[in-house]
């Protein structure tokens, strides 16, 4: 594992020690999590931001034992989300207990941990998500409120020599359009740095893309955009009667999780998807 530098000052003593007891108590519990957001996004490009929140990422099975351990340090359990997101509150402060994203596709699994680097957060010594998932999450936040792509185009700078590009491309699968999109971007960005990002991986996009050029598009009224934005596409799939790919086997989002994930648009203060904010 490659070790990072610590980059959490700047925060207020209370929310400071309540993140620290937080992670304390999951670690002394034996809950296995990597700390994500806005504190490894600063470990890994230097750009420090203090949100309202600290984003803990963890497999699903792990997060009943998460939230348990998450008790004695004052906080309450909720779980609004059940096919991505559960919360610990302690007064305004909580949280985050992440084991997929908002659109359903990027679930923690095992190679989140064995690719996990080492860091520290709040003086405790962490794992922290990998900077290939952390990517990965963000590329599909593309909401009105929020677009993460300069954070991608940060990542891409200060990581892509390092990165498991191979890994990378199988997270995408085939939602690869989504990379090659923040990759062409990245080459507009830093037209001085866009050798940054290997040959060969532009090389295979760009063939994807070629062969699908001029071939009948095989997949009929399915719209994707529900991964990028829980908003801006239901007019699609509500007015046009597309078909919603969060509910395709591909994804495997609920009706009730897609029925759930879009009531709350109008009640969050934040913007969706990834929970940084």
């Amino acid at each position: 594992m490659t070790t990072v530098r610590p980059m959490d000052a700047g925060l207020d003593e209370q929310t400071r020690a309540f993140y620290r007891r937080s992670l304390e108590a999951l670690r002394d519990a034996g809950v296995r999590y990597m700390v994500g957001g806005a504190y490894a996004f600063a470990q890994y490009t230097g750009i420090e931001r203090h949100t309202k929140d600290l984003d803990v990422y963890l497999c699903e099975p792990d997060v009943s034992r998460a939230l348990r351990a998450l008790e004695p340090v004052g906080c309450q359990p909720d779980h609004p989300y059940p096919h991505w997101l559960a919360k610990a509150y302690c007064g305004e402060l909580f949280v985050d207990l992440i084991y997929s994203s908002g659109n359903g596709i990027g679930v923690v699994d095992e190679a989140w941990f064995r690719h996990a680097r080492t860091g520290v957060v709040m003086g405790v010594p962490v794992l922290l998500v990998p900077p290939e998932e952390l990517l990965w999450h963000k590329a599909f936040v593309q909401e009105r409120e929020r677009y993460d792509g300069a954070d991608v185009a940060h990542l891409l700078r200060a990581q892509a020599e390092s990165m498991d590009w191979p890994r990378l491309l199988r997270r995408f699968g085939p939602f690869w359009r989504v990379l090659y999109a923040h990759l062409v971007l990245f080459g507009f960005v830093y037209p001085g740095l866009r050798d940054r990002i290997p040959t060969e991986v532009m090389r295979k996009l760009a063939a994807r893309l070629e062969k699908e050029v001029g071939h009948p598009a095989s997949e009929g009224d399915l719209c994707q955009g529900t991964l990028l934005s829980r908003a801006q596409y239901l007019p699609d799939v509500e007015l046009w009667g597309d078909r919603d790919v969060r509910l395709e086997e591909r994804v495997r989002m609920t009706e009730q999780d897609v029925e759930i994930w879009t009531a709350a648009i109008d009640r969050e203060e934040g913007p969706p998807g990834d929970p940084e904010a």
